[in-house]
């Protein structure tokens, strides 16, 4: 052979190499992820090639799965009440994905899930149509729609907990979304997404776990909690040594309170009635920003919580000088929350001092209905000693039955409350958030702790309030709650 044909014939060996080395690693080791790679027609044809399990709420599903006749994907995910529940539920969509528990669950829902190997395995042997698994939830409809429809057209969050156990009853947010008008694949999905990605009011924002909030007078449970722990204070009946006007450390600005109130030298059962600035204020600095931050962190602020969907971390400030102290330990300056949180500390002081792990998935169930999992209680921590929360619960319920909270009174229910008006904008210039924390509690404990927050609404600036606005839809909540149990 001559010298030419020889460096071909190398060359041509050397690409037939290279193709069998390619091919070779294409098929032993790369070929999980192309079988699973998003971008794979064949994955997602085969993923909505059957229908989708259901999330239930109450023993019964508010999702579903309907046929589609405009493309190769042969089934799209619908929902019932989709506005309701989206906070919840998430969507799950063929052309953009999916969150929340349909992101979280959907080996379950869809059947893929390692647990569920045995039902598919079955199927193929009796030819029984696939199908995914269900969620079941914690929720209760009749306080979810309470909330929902408590809000409104007001933007805003509720989140309810039983404080025994942690289950999560509602989840509402407002203004909401419709999971199903983009479920699809088609022109009009992609119109209803562009449409609310646009929408400035932020209708797909999670409000009760992703949006924080200055909480304003509802973090002065959390300060009478530290300065009841720390020692700073130990009867709730004693007068304070709270001077009108107090100054704030380090500067010339007095804490001033809002209207007219009986707030010099007011015991700690007052000052939680007439929501006195001064004394929690003055509070928050003698107990000291250290002591401060570690009661807060006990009731979870500083760290993100699943539920199993993530929701943002609360804040208190770690870094604080004597008067942002002051600022902070009556809800303003940097202190940020979102309502999961709040619910979170009114929880933990109803629940005697005990706060359970927040969570909203009871079990996961194979297609023929089999638990695969369910979700055990789980006890987060003990922010307060039980003597130091009933003392709480007490002076809660003062503020329900003598002070400010007495829109969410319940005829022959003990309710305990504290409402919040924050401060929002520069030189809080925008109309203020309103606040309410609450528990109602039965013959047999507490069966339900809600926060509420609006975060505006259309009343005047003068109207607005925690007691006004935010505490009637609290006490709905709760008393759909207590009726579900009855």
């Amino acid at each position: 052979m001559n010298k030419p044909l020889r460096r071909i014939a190398i060359f041509c060996g050397l690409l037939v190499l290279a193709l069998l080395v390619r091919t070779n690693w294409l098929q032993y080791v790369e070929a999980d992820e192309l079988n699973s790679h998003e971008r794979n027609r064949r994955v997602l044809i085969e993923r909505y090639a059957s229908e989708r399990g259901n999330i239930v709420v109450d023993g019964k599903r508010i999702t579903g799965s309907a046929k589609t006749t405009d493309t190769d994907f042969k089934f799209k995910r619908t929902y019932l009440d989709g506005p309701m529940w989206a906070p919840v539920t998430g969507y799950a969509s063929q052309a953009f994905g999916a969150t929340q528990i349909e992101n979280i669950e959907d080996g379950i829902l869809t059947g893929n899930d390692d647990q569920l190997f045995f039902d598919r395995t079955m199927a193929m042997f009796t030819g029984d149509e696939e199908k995914g698994g269900n969620v079941v939830t914690t929720l209760n409809g009749a306080a979810q729609k309470a909330a929902f429809e408590g809000l409104g057209s007001k933007k805003g969050a509720v989140v309810a907990l039983e404080p025994r156990t942690g289950k999560i009853l509602a989840l509402a947010s407002t203004p909401s979304y419709d999971p199903s008008s983009f479920a699809g694949y088609g022109a009009t999905d992609e119109k209803a997404w562009n449409k609310l990605g646009k929408d400035t009011d932020k209708p797909m924002l999670n409000r009760a776990l992703r949006e924080t909030y200055p909480p304003g007078s509802t973090f002065k449970v959390v300060t009478a909690a530290a300065g009841l722990e720390h020692g700073v204070v130990d009867d709730i009946d004693a007068k304070t040594k709270s001077p009108l006007p107090w100054i704030m450390p380090g500067t010339r600005t007095p804490l001033v309170n809002e209207g007219n109130i009986p707030c010099e030298n007011a015991t700690l059962r007052d000052a939680l009635r007439v929501s006195c600035n001064s004394v929690f204020g003055k509070l928050g600095y003698d107990v000291g920003a250290d002591k401060m931050l570690e009661t807060a962190k006990k009731f979870g602020f500083n760290e993100e919580q699943f539920v199993p969907v993530r929701a943002n971390a609360s804040i208190f400030p770690e870094e604080l000088n004597d008067s942002q102290t002051a600022l902070s330990s009556i809800g303003q300056f940097d202190t940020r929350t979102t309502p999961l949180q709040m619910a979170m500390v009114v929880s933990a002081i109803a629940n005697d001092g005990k706060l359970m792990k927040p969570y909203m998935i009871d079990q996961l169930e194979a297609p023929n209905l089999d638990v695969i999992k369910k979700t055990e209680s789980e006890e987060m921590g003990q922010p307060l000693s039980q003597e130091h929360a009933q003392m709480l619960q007490e002076m809660m319920e003062t503020v329900v039955n003598e002070g400010t909270g007495k829109n969410a009174k319940i005829a022959g229910v003990t309710v305990g409350g504290k409402t919040g008006t924050a401060q929002h904008g520069e030189n809080n210039s925008k109309n203020p958030y309103a606040w309410f924390i609450s528990y109602a509690k039965g013959e047999n404990g507490s069966p339900v702790a809600v926060a509420v927050v609006v975060e505006d609404s259309d009343a005047t600036r003068d109207d607005i309030s925690g007691g006004g606005l935010a505490a009637p839809i609290a006490k709905d909540v709760m008393e759909a709650v207590i009726d579900s149990k009855k």
